[in-house]
């Protein structure tokens, strides 16, 4: 479908929805000047506020997945017994593949106007979506905690900064950007994809001139089913898990940029950034097995050429602090959404601060009481995303491109009594119908379900769940009066963009 911004508010044109409502947050800036804090949260973003090219989409996501967690994420075949070629071809595989669903995602910011999880009313209803924002809120948090005990065993290794210290810092940095918003986050991560592309590009050269491979790590005859498909369905899971961010950074584009540039726009960026970097924590533990992730990137680096591991490593570690801005600024979003959910209120600039102090504090605890092996049980928690998130990405996904074709309501989504319900029982039957299935073929930590018990350990539960969440969900849609419905978002979305909510 391409999506474009022909019709009038409420009514939609031949290339798709036109836009249209302002939702119930702050007024737009006075004289077209932009404010120093970013006022909007969960409301609609009206066209005149609409701003940026299409083509930052690639730097958000770039600088947004190239840092030293997905490091961590290539690193998992190589662990599991696989060898090097394998594992790199696994990783590429993998992030062609979750990819490709979040980049669809991100195609409905700009369409819109709204971030990723307010979205999900229309298929989960008012009060249903609370499902899926409790896990992404989830999500959020322990992302966060994660990166901050990445940041703080890097800072001890490297300086003998207390652990603490990092956690506390790494926080205030993260509220700090995120306070001031969306178009600095946008503009810190041009920065340091430039520094970044410079770095990995070098490592890269280096590394192929120098040759460190041996035979058996470039071996294909060598090739084990089970590490090839944990790392490549690991590193989707792991590329899928930024659907529930990728909304929040495009919304405040026009919809003129079309569905086809902000696809793949994003997609190059997350995918190139996600599996370059990736491929970085492949070599270092193909390389270097049996060291700490840290010290297996300094060594890597090292190999190169002598100093280069600690430059390596810095550049790795320095995007995590953008990307703790995206999670304490997308965490607040959904906080803000599931409270409105649960009771109308006034969308103020302080509470949109307070959320974002809320999520920070949350991941800062939580790094705090973290046990020892917390890194090593990342892969577990990747697991426990795929299956929570697959299901939620088939239903918006089929909902947006398949069934309602990109045409919603802004006044409805943010209306308890509304055209979307409450509760929605057609996105939720397909969601705990995909959950359901996808069980047997789950592995987590040491459960394996019955069919990935038969297939020797194989976890295939993602294109399952996609499958089936979707299938259902097509299924169940049949009965929508989609014509009534239409006639309904006309009605209610009249003069909008001029009136206001």
């Amino acid at each position: 479908m391409a999506v474009g911004t022909t019709g009038s508010p409420g009514t939609t044109g031949a290339d798709g929805p036109a836009r249209s409502g302002a939702g119930a947050g702050a007024p737009p800036p006075d004289g077209g000047r932009k404010p120093v804090i970013e006022a909007r949260s969960i409301d609609y973003v009206p066209l005149a506020e609409r701003h940026g090219k299409v083509w930052h989409l690639f730097p958000v996501w770039f600088a947004g997945d190239a840092h030293l967690a997905t490091v961590a994420t290539g690193a998992i075949g190589v662990g599991l017994g696989g060898n090097l070629v394998w594992t790199a071809i696994a990783v590429v595989l993998g992030c062609a593949l979750g990819t490709f669903f979040m980049a669809f995602h991100s195609t409905q910011g700009p369409q819109l106007g709204l971030p990723q999880m307010v979205q999900s009313r229309p298929q989960f209803g008012f009060v249903g979506a609370l499902l899926v924002w409790l896990v992404a809120l989830t999500t959020y948090i322990g992302y966060n905690a994660f990166n901050q005990i990445l940041v703080g065993s890097t800072l001890d290794h490297l300086a003998d900064v207390p652990a603490g210290g990092s956690y506390i810092g790494y926080a205030l940095i993260a509220i700090v950007l995120a306070v001031v918003g969306y178009d600095v986050i946008h503009k810190a991560s041009r920065w340091l994809t430039y520094v970044v592309m410079v770095a990995l590009a070098l490592f890269t050269v280096c590394v192929l001139v120098v040759h460190p491979f041996t035979h058996a790590q470039l071996d294909l005859g060598s090739f084990a089913l089970t590490p090839f498909l944990i790392q490549m369905f690991t590193a989707a899971v792991y590329q899928l898990s930024w659907s529930i961010y990728v909304s929040d950074y495009s919304r405040y584009l026009p919809p003129s940029v079309g569905v086809r540039s902000s696809f793949w726009w994003t997609y190059l960026g997350a995918g190139v950034g996600g599996a370059w970097m990736m491929l970085v924590g492949t070599v270092a533990a193909g390389l270097f097995p049996g060291k700490s992730l840290v010290e297996s990137v300094i060594s890597a680096g090292d190999r190169a050429f002598g100093g280069f591991g600690v430059v390596l490593l810095v550049v790795t570690v320095l995007p995590l602090l953008t990307m703790g801005a995206l999670n304490v600024y997308g965490g607040s979003l959904t906080l803000l959404s599931s409270l409105d959910s649960l009771g109308r209120f006034r969308l103020t600039v302080a509470r949109r601060i307070g959320a974002l102090c809320v999520v920070a504090v949350a991941s800062t605890v939580i790094a705090f009481g973290a046990s020892e092996n917390f890194v090593e049980e990342f892969g577990h928690f990747l697991s426990v995303l795929g299956t929570l998130f697959t299901p939620w990405t088939a239903v918006n996904l089929a909902d947006f491109y398949l069934v309602r074709r990109g045409r919603y309501s802004i006044r409805e989504i943010f209306n308890p009594r509304g055209i979307y319900r409450r509760w929605n029982w057609r996105g939720l039957v397909a969601y705990g119908t995909g959950f359901a299935v996808m069980l047997p073929f789950s592995v987590i930590g040491d459960a394996e379900g019955p069919m990935a018990r038969l297939l020797g350990g194989l976890d295939l539960s993602m294109p399952v769940g996609l499958l089936v969440s979707a299938g259902v969900y097509l299924l169940v849609c049949r009965s929508l009066d989609l014509p009534a419905e239409r006639l309904a978002v006309a009605e209610a979305d009249a003069g909008l963009e001029t009136e206001g909510a």
